[in-house]
């Protein structure tokens, strides 16, 4: 369980600044593999400030989706929002704050992303459905296409390709819409993995709109029904998510040298969920979809290539 104060009080003392990076790298390495190794090609100042914003998206995301998610209340989000702006004022609260506080010391960036992912924790305390695509997006934007924005000031922008005369971008171009439909395109792929589990604890992620679409009711889903009909479903929705990982593509040219790589292959790690959904003939109710380990080894070589050239 990651360490949470629960009134959110300063703990005395707080661990050194190397400290609080281990354990962010340590949080990182258990809880998502694929993250941690497309992490694990950066520079080692970007690779620990990436680390930081993870666990404080964790945190965040805990305090509705984890061991003691039901005695959040609105108040406690509050209370957390006024935590992020100590951190942004340079006053840790807890350990893991110390790194996040370094950080931003390093890599000014802009608190609105941290507040909208709170926002997207919000949605959770009150829905467990979508009616629209269009729903789904604003809260897929909240908890995942803001860490595309947060990290974007970390990986950096390369200027002097942007001069190019070849170059589509002007020198000022950012990648936001691709940060953020990385973002989107990542938290559809946990949505499609997840839906058994999210099922079991009685939300649906997927459309409502979607589901009447393919004539697949909600009590199908929820007793697991794998056919036609819930194919169709599934294809449709990968063949969605699929679209935003091609659309964040193109940013990745215009991120320093040094963070196409990484990026690159998390992209391709993490798209090949969607590809092991298919392989597993779309059972995501028994099954839990996952690239293994030899199959990420052998993504890099791709990845680096596509870094060189692309």
């Amino acid at each position: 369980m990651l360490l949470l104060s629960k009134k959110f009080q300063p703990q005395q003392p707080l661990v050194s600044v190397e400290e609080a990076y281990e354990y962010c790298r340590q949080i990182t390495a258990k809880y998502s593999k694929t993250f941690y190794m497309g992490t694990s090609l950066m520079p080692k100042e970007k690779r620990r400030a990436i680390w930081a914003i993870y666990v404080w998206c964790r945190r965040t995301d805990e305090l509705v989706d984890g061991p003691g998610a039901k005695f959040t209340t609105p108040e406690t989000l509050d209370l957390w929002e006024k935590n992020l702006e100590s951190i942004f004022a340079g006053h840790p609260i807890d350990n893991p704050d110390v790194a996040l506080v370094d950080t931003l010391s390093r890599f000014p960036m802009d608190i609105q992303p941290f507040r909208d992912m709170i926002a997207g924790q919000r949605m959770d305390l009150y829905r467990s459905r979508y009616e629209t695509f269009e729903d789904l997006k604003l809260y897929c934007y909240r908890v995942a296409g803001t860490v595309g924005l947060m990290s974007s000031a970390i990986l950096g922008v390369d200027r002097s390709y942007g001069n190019a005369p070849w170059y589509k971008y002007s020198e000022d171009y950012l990648p936001k819409n691709e940060a953020i439909a990385l973002g989107l395109a990542n938290q559809l792929t946990n949505i499609l993995r997840d839906v058994g589990e999210d099922a079991r604890r009685g939300r649906i992620y997927l459309p409502i709109e979607d589901l009447q679409r393919f004539n697949y009711t909600e009590d199908d889903l929820f007793n697991g029904v794998i056919d036609d009909r819930w194919r169709a479903l599934m294809a449709f929705q990968i063949k969605r998510a699929r679209k935003y990982y091609h659309d964040a593509e193109s940013g990745i040219r215009a991120l320093n040298r040094d963070s196409r790589w990484p990026v690159w292959a998390a992209l391709m790690i993490y798209q090949g969920i969607l590809d092991v959904i298919e392989r597993n003939q779309y059972d995501v109710f028994n099954r839990r979809a996952f690239v293994p380990k030899s199959e990420k080894v052998l993504y890099l070589p791709v990845a680096w290539l596509r870094a060189q050239v692309l």
